[in-house]
Parts: structure tokens; C-alpha cells; sequence
């Protein structure tokens, strides 16, 4: 499924865009440093994980907190993600009307997989899991809504990746190349452009193990009839069940055709 323009969305910005609000763009880098392994943080390690100057840090943290962004602990001196988070969080969820459409058909799918199916949209260099439905009792993937996963190693990310026009896909790399060191750019470019070529043969992308070992994933791009927002789902599981002819022969096909159910069902509209 290809798209003719460019979602807003999906177009970098330059360092002296006009349009552009600095503070606002560190204020929710500064949200997105904190995660479920991370969920106490100080401005110190704030300033490492969001790349900020501690200065810089310590004047949004106390604005976010003023706000009801985050928590602060007088005792430990760290901070922590506040109520208002999940607010907007839960506002996002609820509007998102392809989740309630989407959900059975998915769980459909997992089941006669016997593996995990999920739905999931981009957050600058990770997948985001907008939807989660586990099909093998014996094998649950610790996956949940909210949950995020590397772009670059995932067939999620992979399949996303496809799912923009050239021009974007190009864009994208461009800025990766800035702040990636020779080796792993190296390795992101190859994965990519390997990706692309499955896509463009198969209609779908995998990810046999390069994530993780013991997970093997077929994934495939789902995008808005007006082409405006890219969305990417996914089927994972282990090797035993997710074999590589498994995918390439039946999953990958089946995959495609969710895909085309769940456009029809929403009239492209997402």
C-alpha cells in the first residue's frame, strides 16, 4: 500500500524552523526519559537520558511538576511521572476508534496463531503498543498497552518504516545518521533497505530473532485512506511456533489479509 504524500507528521523539522518550539520540545523529551524501568528518575539522570543540559532540566522538571506532569520526591530528590500524564495518555486510547474494531479480528488472529498479535504506532525511535491480544495460553509475550519496543530491530518498526512514501523513509534515515555512530549506522541502513526489498516481495516484513532471540515476527504497515497516519501490526511468538516457513508461507499472507479486513472495516478512516 503505497502513499503519494507526505504526512505532516512525518516530516522532519529543521534546527531553524520558525514553527519550531524548542521548550516545549525538551519539556516532553523530558517525559518520554521516564519508563517502567526508569520510574524514578533525578535531574542528573535526566539531563543523561534526555541529552539537556542540567540547568535546562532543572528548570522544566520544576515547570512540569508545577503542572501536574510530575511528582517529586523531597526524600529521594527524584521525580516521577504525575496523573496528568496518564490524562492525556487516556485521551489519546479513547481516540482511537480502530481499537474496539480492531480488537476482535485480532484476537481471532492470535488464537489460530497461537501467538501474539498487536497494534502499535510510532514514538520517534520506538513502536508504541496501541493494542495487545495473546493467542497461546502457554507463551504470553510480556507485552501491554503503552509498552514500546526499538524501531529499528522489529518487524513493527520495519513494517512502519514501508508503510511511509520514499521521500520520508529517506528523511528519516537522514536524521538517524546524524546521532548514530558508523557501526550502527551501518547496521540500521542494511536492516532498512533489506526490509524495503521483503516488503516489496512479500507485501509484509519479519523480524527472526534480531530483537530477541526467542521471538520471531511478521509484521505488515496499515495506512489511512487519506495516508496521513501509518499504523503497523504485528504477529510474534516463538521459533517452535513462529518457524520461518510458518511465516513466509502462511502468517505473513494471513497477516496481510487482517490488515485489509480491519481497512475495510474502518473505511480507511483511523
Amino acid at each position: 500500500m503505497s502513499m503519494a504524500r507526505k504526512s505532516p507528521a512525518e516530516k522532519p523539522r529543521a534546527p531553524k524552523d520558525r514553527q519550531f518550539v524548542t521548550a516545549l520540545a525538551r519539556g516532553l523529551d523530558i517525559l518520554r526519559a521516564f519508563t517502567p524501568r526508569h520510574p524514578l528518575l533525578g535531574n542528573s539522570e535526566i539531563a543523561q537520558r534526555a541529552h539537556l543540559p542540567k540547568p535546562t532540566v532543572t528548570r522544566l522538571t520544576y515547570t512540569l511538576t508545577q503542572l501536574g506532569y510530575l511528582n517529586y520526591s523531597p526524600e529521594s530528590g527524584k521525580y516521577s511521572l504525575s496523573v496528568g500524564v496518564l490524562a492525556l495518555g487516556y485521551s489519546y486510547l479513547a481516540s482511537q476508534d480502530i481499537r474496539p474494531i480492531a480488537r476482535p479480528l485480532m484476537l481471532e488472529f492470535a488464537e489460530y496463531a497461537r501467538a501474539t498479535v498487536c497494534l502499535a504506532a510510532r514514538d520517534n525511535p520506538y513502536m508504541v503498543f496501541l493494542e495487545v491480544c495473546q493467542g497461546n495460553p502457554t507463551f504470553q509475550m510480556r507485552l501491554e498497552v503503552g509498552a514500546r519496543v526499538p524501531y529499528g530491530m522489529t518487524a513493527l518498526g520495519r513494517a512502519y518504516h514501508c508503510g511511509l512514501p520514499e521521500d520520508s523513509r529517506a528523511a528519516m534515515l537522514v536524521e538517524h545518521r546524524k546521532t548514530a555512530t558508523k557501526e550502527a549506522w551501518d547496521g540500521f541502513r542494511a536492516s532498512f533497505e533489506k526490509a524495503v526489498r521483503e516488503y516489496q516481495k512479500h507485501g509484509f516484513c519479519v523480524s527472526l530473532g534480531e530483537w530477541n532471540k526467542d521471538v520471531y515476527s511478521v509484521a505488515v504497515p496499515l495506512v489511512s485512506r487519506d495516508q496521513s497516519k501509518v499504523l503497523a501490526l504485528t504477529c510474534a511468538g516463538p521459533p517452535f511456533e513462529m518457524t520461518r516457513q510458518r511465516i513466509f508461507e502462511e502468517l505473513g499472507p494471513r497477516l496481510i489479509q487482517l490488515r485489509d479486513r480491519l481497512f475495510a472495516a474502518t473505511g480507511g478512516s483511523f
